[in-house]
């Protein structure tokens, strides 16, 4: 079996899928650091034939995934953004400093939309980036994610201490106005790039969004939006087929 190992390598947590050329078969998740866990799980997979891999956690997470990946015999393809990929043009002063993990995103939103739409990664920083309806990726913003906005009022204040919270219309609780304060700021960051791409295309975009707070951003939108799991993974894996010049 000719399977491929996708490997999405983020601040906070590494992502991975194991496609046989039909459908993922394995798939996990682990927190960044814990490569002694990563180990035990991939030692009991099938071989992979081919590897691709967008890390955005720096060079000693580079370095722990390449002493794993030395298992196999397959050679680590690091992925690095470019001008022009799977029919995604990538406008970055410097294409090269785009994320990579955004650029898999990307990739995978032309792939599944093949129009304009906002792709949002709702992690420990919320990307929001703007594809037009021919693939070009236009620009995009980062901003805190909403655990990065507690930590800084933690960190900016003396008596404020979110423990817990919900999201409220009208929170009548300090944690409560924490929690809904950052899901508000998440969404009104997503809305406001919304309504330019909207000016831009002629048309309201469909927004796809992934990432660990994806669930908790999509029930506050009030813009078309839809969540798609693992959407860097399916990127990755778009990537291998063109570098390929096949078709999984």
């Amino acid at each position: 079996m000719n399977y491929l190992l996708a490997v999405d390598s983020g601040n906070a947590r590494i992502k991975w899928g194991l496609h046989d050329g039909h459908s993922w078969n394995h798939h996990g998740v682990v927190q960044q650091g814990e490569t002694e866990q990563l180990e035990r799980v991939w030692q009991g997979l099938p071989e992979p034939m081919r590897i691709i891999i967008s890390n955005v956690a720096g060079d000693g997470a580079r370095s722990d995934l390449s002493d794993l990946f030395a298992h196999w015999g397959a050679q680590p393809q690091w992925v690095v953004a470019s001008a022009y990929q799977c029919g995604v043009r990538n406008y970055y002063t410097d294409p090269t400093q785009l994320g990579t993990d955004r650029w898999a995103a990307l990739i995978a939103a032309w792939r599944i939309q093949r129009q304009g739409c906002i792709v949002v990664s709702a992690g420990t920083a919320m990307t929001v980036d703007a594809l037009s309806d021919t693939g070009e990726f236009l620009g995009g913003i980062i901003v805190p994610g909403l655990q990065l906005m507690q930590d800084a009022l933690m960190r900016g204040t003396s008596s404020l201490r979110p423990e817990g919270g919900e999201f409220r219309d009208y929170p009548d609780s300090t944690k409560d106005a924490i929690w809904s304060g950052g899901a508000h700021a998440l969404a009104g960051a997503v809305e406001r790039m919304a309504v330019m791409l909207t000016e831009t295309l002629g048309h309201i975009p469909e927004c796809i969004i992934s990432g660990g707070a994806a669930s908790i951003l999509l029930d506050r939108l009030n813009i078309p939006a839809m969540m798609v799991d693992n959407l860097v993974l399916e990127g990755l894996m778009a990537m291998d087929e063109d570098a390929a010049g096949t078709v999984l």
